[in-house]
């Protein structure tokens, strides 16, 4: 199954810049590691924000809460999950091969 997650990041104001520093270093190794297992499809961040964009490819959603929940990252994110189907308009079978 395939899920688009929007994830906003909010960190504390008193939360020191060396912290901050110290999550986005373990951040990149986690979804790094997502990326080579086939787990996590894509990143994109948006532009002006502390977000992203990121696709995921998972057999149910327990397991996707369970990855969520391994980014060091994620008592300060806020998650929406969208679920996603193939379109029957579409004119490709695989969107991913032609990035």
């Amino acid at each position: 199954m395939l899920f688009l997650a929007r994830m906003d990041v909010v960190f504390p104001e008193s939360m020191s810049d060396e912290t901050k520093a110290d999550f986005q270093v373990k951040e990149k190794a986690y979804s790094g590691d997502l990326q080579e297992r086939g787990i996590m499809k894509g990143i994109w961040r948006v532009v002006g924000e502390y977000s992203n964009y990121s696709m995921y490819e998972v057999d149910d959603l327990d397991y996707l809460h369970s990855v969520f929940q391994g980014f060091p990252m994620f008592a300060y994110m806020n998650v929406k999950v969208t679920p996603l189907a193939k379109h029957p308009n579409a004119t490709t079978d695989d969107f991913f091969r032609q990035l």
